[in-house]
């Protein structure tokens, strides 16, 4: 087992699917080497009940935002909203926010402009940005030239499953690409040939929890802990040792999320 500090950057711990055992399964992420997780919000509506849990959990951080499927339910959101909500200490990202075309269920005109929305939060903040992209490539290029064309702001493509020129297009923008489980699957391999072409300095981990549970758990529920098996397989479909990998992401993650203390620099994680 790697003694780096793993990070989750991106997972649900507010879900439902957590109440039994919220406790007990940080206690095993922390456990496993994973000390910090950051809970994101998917409703600006819901963001108290995601707030309230980071505050409870010191090495637990948390966003605030709404996901391209909560869109039609808050399109009315203002930025000045998500601005004040990011003013809290525990509040580390902006999101998720994106689109969604997979499954359709808000109008592709409201998930635009609550995503333009949410760009206009983390530029303000200078807080990253969490973006969903599902089945979307063309539309989500298209928005971020745009709108970093009208000024830079930190962001990740999370849980990547898009294609190859989203990763460098997010790249050459400045972005971070993040993935899941997912890439450890065995069908993946597509996937991680374009994770080979994502620079080492811009490679994030995360679970997704609870979904997309990778092997050995894969089909089971996610949690946080299991972030090491993401790091493990990707770190070994790139030919780089499991320590280096690690502490790599790790770093790549604090550069990013920066207002999340390194509890390797003695922050309070």
């Amino acid at each position: 087992m790697t003694t780096c500090l793993l990070v989750d950057s991106h997972c649900h711990l507010d879900f439902p699917d957590f109440d039994t055992d919220r406790e007990a399964l940080i206690a095993r992420a922390n456990a496993a080497g994973v000390g910090v997780m950051v809970s994101i919000c998917t409703q600006v509506v819901k963001h108290e009940r995601v707030l309230a849990i980071a505050e409870r959990y010191p090495c637990v951080f948390a966003s605030v935002g709404t996901h391209p499927l909560n869109a039609a339910d808050e399109d009315e959101v203002p930025v000045e909203d998500l601005v004040r909500l990011a003013r809290h200490p525990k509040v580390v990202a902006i999101g998720e926010a994106g689109l969604d075309y997979h499954y359709d269920r808000a109008p592709r005109d409201r998930q635009e402009r609550v995503f333009r929305r949410h760009i206009a939060a983390a530029r303000e903040t200078g807080l990253p940005l969490v973006i969903h992209a599902r089945d979307a490539d063309t539309d989500v290029e298209r928005i971020l030239v745009d709108e970093v064309g009208k000024g830079a702001f930190p962001f990740v493509l999370h849980c990547f499953t898009a294609g190859e020129r989203l990763a460098t297009v997010g790249v050459e923008l400045g972005g971070y690409v993040s993935f899941s489980g997912i890439v450890a699957f065995k069908n993946s391999t597509e996937l991680r040939a374009i994770a080979a072409c994502v620079p080492q300095d811009r490679i994030l981990v995360e679970t997704d929890a609870p979904y997309l549970a990778p092997p050995p758990n894969r089909g089971k529920r996610n949690e946080p802990a299991f972030v090491r098996d993401t790091a493990t397989a990707l770190s070994e479909a790139l030919g780089h040792e499991l320590e280096a990998f690690a502490r790599q992401t790790t770093d790549n993650f604090f550069r990013l999320f920066s207002e999340v203390p390194d509890p390797r620099k003695g922050g309070a994680a």
